[in-house]
């Protein structure tokens, strides 16, 4: 009797992707494999794969996401901004800084203004976007060949490159839809607490605007300078404070760096979802999609993970509080409306409207400041005993900035402390290192 012709060799032999891929080859088996001999055809499996690729960098094609984002935004209308609506953007913007003069030491961030369609607002901050997705999408992608023993790895090298290319394509679809949601909700550049444009360009979205007025019973006009002043008071901060923007990006990228492998979880749930899927339709995107879907790369927060969210999250909070307090100042006397329009906004960004849930589906966390309130109450409260000067002065570095526990008791945040005396510089920065470096037995350094 002829001898029976050897299974093919399963590279991921004793790892926890031992039974998709037995079943990936396997499955390619049988009368329908090359020459009838029952070996697996892998010419034609990577051939189904390859052919649903497009040559891109990264781990995601950024080309798709895009050409996605503007389909998404086309759905409705987006007329582009008219000459009269820039014209109100740049009045409201000029207006919003001069009236921020007077609440703070931080001079003015803005260098120039803009009124964006959603489309443009979908190309403009698309450079941040990628600071901003690459290091999960890479991380995701990753994850494949990270779980694997450094063996397996090189015997499924050409697989898993595929694999992760179908993968890093199927999250740009992710991207490109949720990017483009975003765009018909967001109000500006700085609306989800992050800055998605280059610094010092300020910018709002006027059918966003337009529709969130809709909701309210309050002018537009009002509307219009009341969001105006949040941007202004966004780029004042963050020029002022220049490692503010790398501190908020380098949080979501920790997160993302963060990202470990649960290697028995997804053994499990890759052996549930072979059970419904045919092996050989792992070319075929809806195939790959409903992986994704069952959660087969779904990975728990580890603990440096939660770490850098419970920073992003006490940081976003000390922003927006600290933009909520300044704005308030500006409009105290000046705006009737404004206790209205700060209560609808501090509403739409502490529960969490679609468009923060989007953005959290893109990065993987929730940029959400849920403790805004205690965090312009503190602002406030700093302010009122202490001075702007003071108030302003703890964003001089992150290590001064309040925590998460000082949040719990806005009211007593450097309670004892007294107004700042004028220091010379080498005085300041003494104080400066001893209040960062805390008791030492060592004298601290001289070096910068």
């Amino acid at each position: 009797m002829a001898d029976e012709p050897e299974e093919p060799q399963n590279p991921f032999k004793g790892t926890p992707f031992e039974q998709f891929f037995a079943q990936g080859l396997g499955g390619m088996a049988g009368p329908g494999g090359a020459g009838g001999q029952g070996m697996p055809d892998l010419n034609q499996l990577f051939g189904q794969l390859q052919s649903m690729l497009q040559p891109y960098d990264g781990p995601l094609n950024w080309d798709v996401a895009v050409d996605l984002a503007r389909k998404t935004v086309a759905q409705s209308p987006d007329p582009s901004p008219t000459s009269a609506q820039q014209a109100a953007v740049a009045d409201a913007l000029q207006l919003a800084d001069h009236w921020l003069d007077a609440t703070t030491s931080f001079p003015s961030g803005v260098t120039t203004t803009a009124a964006w369609s959603r489309a443009e607002w979908v190309v403009g901050t698309l450079d941040v976007w990628k600071v901003l997705v690459e290091p999960v999408a890479r991380q995701s992608v990753g994850a494949l060949s990270t779980a694997l023993p450094e063996e397996a790895r090189a015997q499924a090298g050409p697989l898993l490159g595929i694999l992760g290319r179908a993968i890093g394509m199927l999250l740009a679809n992710q991207v490109g839809s949720g990017i483009g949601a975003l765009a018909g909700e967001v109000l500006s550049v700085s609306d989800v607490g992050v800055p998605l444009a280059p610094a010092g360009r300020a910018t709002l979205v006027p059918a966003n605007v337009t529709a969130f007025a809709a909701g309210l019973d309050v002018p537009e006009q009002d509307v219009l300078l009341y969001l105006a002043l949040r941007e202004a008071a966004h780029q004042r901060l963050f020029a002022g404070v220049p490692w503010l923007r790398e501190h908020l990006v380098g949080a979501v990228t920790a997160y993302a760096e963060g990202v470990d492998v649960n290697v028995e979880g997804i053994q499990q749930r890759v052996e549930e979802q072979m059970r419904g899927i045919d092996p050989a339709q792992l070319g075929n995107p809806e195939a790959m999609q409903q992986l994704l879907e069952g959660g087969m790369f779904e990975m728990p927060d580890t603990p440096a993970q939660k770490a850098a969210l419970s920073r992003l999250e006490t940081t976003l909070a000390l922003v927006e509080g600290w933009v909520d307090e300044v704005v308030g100042q500006a409009t105290e006397g000046r705006m009737p409306t404004a206790a209205k329009l700060q209560e609808a906004v501090r509403r739409r960004r502490a529960e969490g409207g679609p468009a923060e849930k989007t953005f959290a589906t893109l990065v993987g966390l929730e940029l959400r400041p849920r403790r805004l309130r205690d965090a312009s109450t503190l602002w406030g409260s700093l302010r009122t005993r202490q001075g702007v000067e003071a108030r302003d002065g703890v964003w001089m570095h992150p290590d001064l900035l309040p925590t998460e526990a000082d949040l719990d008791d806005p009211l007593g945040f450097r309670e004892g402390a007294t107004a700042p005396t004028e220091l010379s510089e080498e005085d300041f920065d003494a104080e400066l290192r001893k209040l960062l470096d805390g008791p030492s037995d060592s004298a601290p350094s001289d070096e910068e």
